[in-house]
């Protein structure tokens, strides 16, 4: 049978399909910090292409096809990157601003307002797409917000 009544995947079913990670909707904002990281992940992912190469691997190589996946997404994201500078001292809550706050229950938790791709929850640094931050936003020190459900209570910008 001719090659050109088969399906890609079908010819010997050795080749990488990887699917391209998706990139969000969302204006990707960025702090100084995240597109230094961006700037990194993107050169690592660009010498993982060159090294799956090097070691021989073709485009039907899952190294290469997951390191040229992963070249796409941090160009993109690069290239679409927009550097927001330090929050304004204003006493407000703005993309850059770490706020600290207390929950209904007891808790108190700080975190970080970053760009989707820098965000680490378990880091402090939450998107500021997330739910929290943008009932956070545009608020000050004393001023109540609904997160998850519960107030919570704005102890400290920073």
């Amino acid at each position: 049978m001719s090659v050109a009544f088969t399906k890609e995947n079908d010819r010997d079913g050795t080749e990488a399909n990887l699917q391209d990670r998706p990139i969000s909707p969302h204006p990707n904002l960025v702090t100084a910090e995240g597109m230094a990281a961006l700037e990194a992940a993107l050169a690592a992912a660009k010498a993982a292409v060159q090294e799956a190469r090097d070691a021989g691997e073709d485009a039907t190589g899952l190294a290469l096809a997951r390191a040229s996946r992963d070249a796409r997404y941090y160009s993109a994201r690069h290239a679409s990157a927009e550097l927001v500078g330090p929050p304004p001292a204003d006493g407000k809550v703005h993309f850059g601003s770490r706020v600290t706050f207390d929950r209904d229950d007891g808790r108190r938790q700080t975190f970080r307002i970053v760009g989707e791709d820098e965000a680490e929850p378990a880091d402090g640094t939450i998107s500021y797409v997330s739910p929290v931050a943008r009932a956070l936003m545009g608020k000050q020190v004393g001023d109540v917000a609904l997160v998850g459900g519960g107030e919570v209570e704005i102890v400290e910008i920073g």
